[in-house]
């Protein structure tokens, strides 16, 4: 029996061996897991911070989310209010400048920015022979934007009505490195010229721009030439504006032309052609819009030799493009024309093709190889035939004129050929390869 008790005490030894390693595994487990419970309070601790940093964070944007909607809807108010005040002041200057007995012959707008002294300069020439006329041509500055200086200076001309364009739209160029005045002004035309023609009912709007002088008849001849607006349809628009009416390409303050390139700078439409444009009106670039084909659709501007208006703009969006070979020397006309006695009735479609053409073939051919000297020893007119645009500019540079193209036509050009006085009285005609031919004009 004694013997028996021994042996179990000997497989106690290694019972308390397994026994022993079991409590030391379970401690290491026990640790183990203790520092695994550790890291994650940690890191429930650590999201938990993170969920009250980020929930802190939610709470200060939708903070700034709804002072920025107040803000919104404070501007909006102040926008309103400001809208309001300008349409009842529109209204009341429009009130005060118009005659209830006399039918205007065109509304005249000078488009505004931001250039408050050259508004005041254009604002002074105009009034200098509009005030007498006031009832005929109702004179309004629209401003783009809300430059301070210029609201207050048109707003101290009781003779005109002040129309303000207020467009917080973001502005979208369509290539890279455009300038968004360009899309701001197309913006502003059309909502100038709907408000003229939707809002005040004009049959006509005459538009200048704000760095522009008028000539002593300007009013005369766009009132002679709104006749013809009215009855040829045909004639796009009427433009006081000759490209190249620089002082030494000029001569006859009397002569008027049609041409298929739009010249802008001072000019009139009606409101029926205004339906047909303002639904397709440009993002940018209008005024070369207006000079594509399929635009113009065939149609005609009309347009003098001698300037009736000077632009004075060096400093502007298009960054004073031109302006000291081309817009500083342009002569503007000095003399009072009286229109009404003057028969334009050549300018009509009918007749205006022969007139035309019959200046054409009278004028001497000269070969276009040293076109100029050999044009200074003819007397009278004479006519240079160019083979194509190439050939066109470089003759166009030989003599100094405007050498640019737009969708196929020259500046100026009726029916490919562009005329200009050289050495005065002197006429030349530059005639494209297929100009004869669209004049009539046969074995010349």
């Amino acid at each position: 029996m004694a013997k028996l008790s021994c042996d179990y005490r000997f497989l106690l030894i290694p019972a308390a061996i397994v026994f022993i390693y079991i409590q030391m595994r379970l401690f290491a487990t026990q640790s183990e897991y203790a520092d695994r419970i550790a890291e994650a309070m940690d890191a429930e601790h650590h999201c938990s911070s993170q969920m009250r940093l980020l929930i802190d964070q939610i709470s200060m944007q939708q903070e700034q989310i709804v002072a920025l909607e107040e803000g919104k809807k404070r501007k909006e108010q102040e926008c309103a209010q400001l809208k309001a005040l300008v349409q009842d002041l529109e209204k009341k200057g429009l009130q005060r400048i118009i005659d209830k007995t006399q039918v205007p012959v065109a509304a005249v707008v000078i488009m505004a920015c931001n250039r408050a002294d050259y508004l005041e300069r254009t604002i002074a020439s105009v009034l200098k022979y509009q005030s007498s006329l006031a009832s005929k041509y109702p004179l309004f500055v629209s401003q783009d934007g809300s430059d301070p200086n210029v609201r207050s200076k048109a707003l101290s001309y009781n003779q005109l009505t002040y129309m303000q364009h207020l467009d917080y739209d973001p502005v979208h160029t369509e290539r890279p490195g455009e300038l968004i005045a360009y899309y701001k002004i197309a913006r502003h035309y059309k909502w100038a010229l709907d408000e003229l023609f939707y809002k005040h009912n004009f049959d006509r709007v005459i538009i200048l721009e704000d760095d522009m002088e008028i000539a002593p008849d300007f009013f005369d001849y766009f009132e002679a030439a709104s006749a013809l607006l009215d009855k040829d349809k045909s004639i796009m628009a009427v433009s006081s504006w000759n490209d190249n009416g620089q002082k030494q390409f000029v001569h006859d303050p009397y002569a008027l032309y049609r041409s298929d390139f739009f010249p802008g700078l001072g000019w009139m439409l009606t409101r029926s052609t205004w339906n047909e444009l303002s639904p397709k009106w440009p993002k940018a670039y209008w005024d070369d819009w207006l000079r594509l084909k399929e635009n113009h659709k065939g149609r005609q501007f009309l347009r003098p030799e001698v300037c009736r208006t000077y632009n004075f703009g060096e400093h502007g969006s298009s960054m004073g493009q031109f302006f000291q070979k081309y817009l500083e020397p342009i002569k503007m006309n000095d003399i009072k024309v009286d229109w009404k006695s003057q028969d334009l009735s050549y300018l009509m479609e009918d007749k205006y093709k022969k007139y035309f053409a019959d200046m054409v073939e009278k004028a001497k051919p000269v070969p276009g190889t040293d076109a100029v000297l050999k044009a200074s020893n003819i007397k009278g007119d004479v006519r240079i035939q160019y083979k194509d645009q190439s050939d066109f500019e470089r003759l166009a540079h030989q003599f100094g004129v405007f050498e640019e193209w737009k969708d196929g036509v020259p500046r100026t050009a009726y029916k490919g050929v562009v005329v200009f006085r050289y050495q005065p009285p002197r006429r030349v005609f530059l005639v494209g390869p297929d100009s004869l031919r669209q004049l009539g004009i046969k074995n010349a």
